[in-house]
């Protein structure tokens, strides 16, 4: 499982770093703004994670996470003018590194010994904080709070591997049908507009 959890946290870092990355381009950051924003967006929701769960935080053991995001900021600039015109490519990235960091998130909230609905609420943090971190240091209202559905999809995919899980299932095809549903439930809610209730002041 440590295998499994490895690729699956360098995958969303990746992945969680070209959302990033792309946004802050967006918004004319220079090249090293560029590249805490897309640290920021990879790393934020598994170092809450880690610090929640009492553990070293996982790219503190391990340089090859910044290296990761090195690699995904020379992507985007290297591609560039193709991601610029590919208007979704940040939603794209986004969605793969929030099905990614949820199933990564459970993994390691389980292997150190903590029960079910502690994975849940851990793998919905470490999917979907690094993007609020995001949001806020390009001066965003986090999408979390907005009409998007984002945290929910990561419950939904938390709910999938416990019951993955617990009909028996390995742990790999467990994580591959927890990163699916993360991914369809937010590609879905998006081409369908479908979101929660608003809040709304009457005063």
């Amino acid at each position: 499982m440590n295998t499994i959890q490895i690729v699956i946290e360098f995958l969303g870092t990746f992945a969680f770093a070209i959302s990033g990355i792309r946004w802050a381009a967006n918004k004319d950051f220079d090249w090293f703004g560029g590249y805490v924003v897309g640290l920021a967006t990879a790393i934020g929701g598994g170092t809450i994670r880690d610090v929640m769960l009492g553990v070293t935080p996982f790219w503190m053991t391990n340089a090859l996470y910044l290296i990761c995001t090195a690699a995904a900021l020379l992507t985007v600039i290297a591609f560039k003018k193709a991601i610029v015109r590919f208007t979704n490519t940040w939603f794209l990235f986004d969605t793969l590194g929030l099905g990614l960091f949820t199933v990564a998130g459970m993994q390691k909230t389980l292997y150190e010994g903590f029960p079910f609905w502690v994975a849940i609420i851990m793998g919905c943090i470490t999917g979907a904080a690094g993007g609020v971190i995001r949001d806020v240091l390009i001066n965003e209202v986090p999408l979390i709070f907005r009409k998007e559905i984002y945290a929910m999809a990561c419950i939904a995919g938390g709910v999938a591997y416990y019951l993955g899980l617990w009909s028996g299932l390995s742990v790999e095809i467990t994580a591959i049908i927890s990163f699916a549903v993360v991914v369809i439930v937010r590609l879905m809610a998006v081409k369908f507009h479908i979101s929660l209730p608003h809040l709304h002041d009457e005063g």
